[in-house]
């Protein structure tokens, strides 16, 4: 593995892939849509399996799972506000760290 040069600056800088918008956090939500669509699929073909299996089981799994999701929407809520709220206090954290690095150039 060879040391980075100057050509390739070993952390994110405003000239290098910052400045294009291309985080690593931004790579994650890329393969989360793609999980999340596998982990859909995977779920639809499990129920079809209980279907072929148990279709009460699978009828009762049908009807609850609305009202299941009814009931666990306010902890979902109050954990993207959270996630907002931790994220406000990282960017603070952060802040004078960014401001050094934009200094340095």
């Amino acid at each position: 593995m060879n040391p980075p040069s100057a050509a390739q600056p070993r952390w994110p800088t405003p000239t290098s892939e910052a400045a294009h918008g291309v985080f690593e956090r931004d790579r994650w939500k890329d393969r989360a849509a793609s999980d999340a669509w596998t982990g859909s699929m995977l779920k639809f073909l499990l129920w079809l399996l209980l279907l072929v299996l148990c279709w009460p089981l699978a009828l009762l799994a049908l009807i609850l799972y609305p009202i299941v999701w009814l009931v666990l929407l306010p902890f979902r809520l109050a954990g993207i506000a959270v996630e907002g709220v931790l994220d406000l206090v990282r960017s603070i954290v952060l802040l004078p760290a960014r401001i050094m690095r934009l200094g340095q150039n």
